[in-house]
């Protein structure tokens, strides 16, 4: 050990260390810089599996890879992220201290050095890595309505790190390449600004959706459906590119008059607290779509709105055609109820397909623990509006009929949809789909369009907000 690294910094107080001296010294540090580390478990298993060996100065020191590794944290503001995280300036200090010929004095200080240099490097290699592979916040923890599959590092890819040959060849393989990713990193090199939004504004903007991007929650499929909600817009994607777009009505929001920003924040926001009519970040498969749909009425709907409508107007509910049930069965006269003081809970409601009906004439079904889908809707004119959160969760979406054929293809199934979404007195009919389509709503305020002109989208739902929240406690650590 002595003569390997006296080889590489020349420095005399390193001609006596030995794996022996030395693994005393690294489990003191290891033991007093364990509650820094935030991959404890996998850093310390490694060590004491492998003699508390220090491989990665050992490994590395020889050329310029851990000068690399400083040199790559503490550009890592190119990602919208905080050097700070990464301990950049630290290991920095200690990568010079470790290649100086005479900082370091007397060999009880080369063993300390070494140790807490080890400790470092592979705390901050395996949170760096981590971080433009995985991302930094966990989307699963700090949004209540998340339900998207996204992967997170495991001990098996931390690990990779103690393995690697060449440092600088490792850093460049995680760096994310995507066009998207790219086109935003350009973006807050160049200081790009938002019409309307202050620079600080922007450059927020900018890093959470570097953050998201970084997201292992991608499509994979050659084909599916994907829903931006800020964008109010739906998009059939195959191999890569938007085949057809239409514009989709989203739920209504907590920040639809976009009163909060970036820069308006308190330590309250860090909370996710959803409104209750919110459409949710979601993937799932289509599986089925229903032609002349019957809508099982929402409890929260029926109390808040139907019954209300009922009150007001005897006649409300069979102008609607919604039907009403009282312990599973139907009331003949409901017309006859006071719904003024009806007991919410001893009530349902159906709504019978037909013009009126809420889900319009097809509704695209999708497994999921909201009851969200997407769906027709009479109520044409909402989609003539710049700002579409209005629904009370689920999608609608402008062109149902074409959503239908790009998923069911010309043939027998589709003219059948087409078909029966042409009768006057339809009955309810399920269609299932020859092969099951990925679908997604995800949440994207800012990204480069085909042209790479960069789009930005209000934070409708006060998700930029949440995340930004929770990523600055990292940034300011």
């Amino acid at each position: 050990m002595a003569q390997t690294i006296y080889k590489v910094n020349k420095n005399k107080a390193f001609n006596k260390v030995t794996p022996e001296g030395f693994e005393p010294v690294f489990t003191k540090v290891l033991a007093e810089k364990k509650k820094l580390l935030q991959n404890p478990v996998q850093i310390t298993t490694f060590y004491e599996q492998n003699g508390h060996d220090p491989v990665l100065v050992l490994d590395h020191m020889a050329g310029e890879d851990l000068k690399t590794l400083a040199s790559y944290l503490k550009r890592s503001g190119e990602h919208g992220l905080d050097p700070k995280m990464f301990q950049a300036d630290q290991v920095n200090n200690l990568v010079n201290k470790f290649y100086s010929k005479d900082a370091i004095k007397t060999t009880e200080e080369a063993y300390q050095t070494m140790a807490e240099l080890e400790v470092m490097l592979a705390n901050s290699l395996i949170n760096y890595t981590n971080a433009l592979q995985y991302g930094v916040i966990s989307p699963r923890k700090i949004y209540a309505r998340y339900y998207t599959a996204t992967k997170r590092p495991d001990s098996a890819s931390m690990s990779k790190v103690f393995s690697i040959s060449n440092i600088k060849s490792f850093l460049d393989s995680v760096q994310p390449k995507s066009p998207q990713y790219l086109a935003l990193q350009k973006a807050l090199k160049e200081n790009v600004q938002v019409p309307g939004k202050t620079a600080e504004e922007t450059d927020r903007i900018l890093k959470v959706n570097l953050e998201r991007l970084r997201w292992k929650n991608k499509p994979s499929e050659n084909k599916y459906v994907l829903v931006n909600i800020p964008d109010f817009r739906l998009d059939v994607v195959e191999n890569g590119k938007s085949t057809m777009n239409m514009k989709v009505c989203v739920g209504e929001g907590r920040n639809i008059d976009r009163a909060d920003n970036l820069v308006e924040y308190d330590e309250s926001d860090k909370k996710d607290r959803p409104f209750s009519r919110e459409t949710p970040q979601l993937n799932s498969m289509i599986y089925q779509v229903q032609v002349n749909p019957v809508w099982n009425i929402p409890e929260s709907i029926a109390s808040k709105e139907i019954m209300v409508q009922a009150a007001q107007d005897p006649y409300y509910l069979s102008n609607k055609n919604i039907d009403v049930y009282q312990g599973g069965k139907l009331v003949d006269n409901p017309e006859t109820i006071d719904w003024a003081s009806a007991n919410k809970a001893d009530y349902s409601f159906k709504q019978r397909p037909g013009d009126d009906n809420a889900l319009g004439k097809i509704k695209f079904l999708f497994k999921n623990n909201s009851s969200v889908y997407l769906h027709d809707t009479p109520a044409k004119l909402a989609f003539d509006k710049p700002m579409r959160a209005v629904s009370h969760g689920c999608v609608r979406v402008e062109r149902p009929l074409d959503l239908a054929h790009a998923l069911f293809g010309d043939g027998n199934q589709y003219d059948k949809i087409a078909q029966y979404m042409s009768m006057d007195k339809p009955d309810p009919s399920d269609i299932q789909l020859p092969k099951k389509t990925a679908v997604y709503l995800t949440y994207v305020t800012c990204w480069a369009d085909d042209s790479g002109t960069l789009q930005f989208r209000s934070d409708v739902y006060g998700l930029d907000i949440v995340l930004y929240a929770h990523l600055n406690k990292f940034l300011t650590a």
